[in-house]
């Protein structure tokens, strides 16, 4: 029995003096970690891949004086994701998304029968003051 006693002695004293040190040091360390700005965001490969490309066109650029962005997007991607990665890679606040799908059309040229690819848009609107650089000048 007295051998035992000796054992649970050594593992309880170093637990609590760990316990101790550990519960002081990380909670001054988590604090300044939070404090990071929102503006200094890391552009994932997934916010890439969702955003396939801006969508110019004459009803796309009329929209862009309401603060509104169109982008063609990945056909799985849903609004959420959209969201997140257009505020990671752009860096402003969007405070809105609604989704298009375009279905194929059917294409004929001589004699062979095609059809075009289907089409999933978002239309992005963003906070009041921020703009998009979508076509460099």
């Amino acid at each position: 029995m007295a051998l035992t006693d000796l054992f649970k002695k050594k593992k309880q004293e170093p637990k609590t003096v760990k316990k101790e040190e550990k519960k002081e040091e990380p909670k001054k360390e988590e604090k300044k970690e939070a404090q990071v700005p929102k503006k200094q965001r890391k552009i994932t490969g997934e916010s890439l891949k969702i955003l396939k490309s801006p969508h110019v066109a004459e009803k796309a650029t009329d929209l862009l004086d309401k603060n509104q962005y169109v982008f063609k997007v990945w056909p799985k991607a849903n609004k959420q994701e959209v969201k997140k990665a257009v505020e990671s890679i752009f860096n402003v606040r969007v405070l809105d998304v609604r989704m298009v799908n375009l279905p194929a059309k059917k294409r004929r040229i001589g004699r062979f029968l095609g059809s075009t690819q289907t089409i999933r848009k978002a239309i992005v609107k963003v906070a009041a003051g921020e703009k998009i650089e979508i076509l460099p000048r």
